[in-house]
């Protein structure tokens, strides 16, 4: 058994709950390990709604900090989708919002960011979070549509009415209807 081996065995071998700070000192040693099998952990300990919100933030910033392999970002992106879904902690959801702003190129996110950053029942931090990690993804077409969208929104539509006027996105927006 290797050190990679005995730490991830360590991580499981508690239990979920209660756990935070035994997690957290385990994923402080897994960090720097440049091991797939640190990444998968990560990745699966981001999905798991029963871990811990802290343990699971603390892996979304691990995810976020590491160089990854193509499919390694893919199955770190998805596992970030997964927590910006409405069952999970709000705080939590802000996190992974930041966090794939990281994941922009990864298929399905800017959809995703775009949703929640076009949704008013959403909370305004969550909102804010994924117009900010759009911002990321660039004058895309995908990106400059959503942008586009939310040229209206009492909230954001004049921070995105700015930024499509801003030198790289070009596209100059439609006036916000009267209301």
């Amino acid at each position: 058994m290797d050190e990679v081996e005995r730490l991830i065995g360590d991580f499981g071998s508690r239990g979920k709950r209660n756990q935070s700070i035994w997690k957290l000192d385990l994923l402080l040693d897994l960090g720097p390990l440049d091991d797939p099998r640190v990444v998968q952990l990560l990745v699966a300990v981001v999905a798991d709604a029963e871990e811990p919100p802290d343990v699971r933030a603390d892996a979304l910033r691990r995810l976020r900090e590491r160089s990854l392999s193509p499919n390694d970002r893919t199955l770190a992106a998805r596992a970030g989708l997964c927590v910006v879904a409405p069952a999970s902690e709000s705080q939590l959801r802000v996190r992974a919002a930041v966090m794939l702003g990281d994941f922009v190129d990864v298929r399905g996110v800017i959809g995703s960011l775009g949703a929640l950053a076009l949704d008013p029942g959403e909370p305004i931090d969550l909102r804010y979070s994924a117009f900010t990690s759009l911002q990321r993804a660039g004058p895309t077409t995908a990106c400059v549509d959503i942008l586009c969208a939310l040229a209206d929104d009492e909230l954001l539509g004049k921070t995105a009415r700015a930024l499509l006027r801003s030198p790289g996105f070009g596209r100059p927006p439609r006036e916000p209807r009267p209301r």
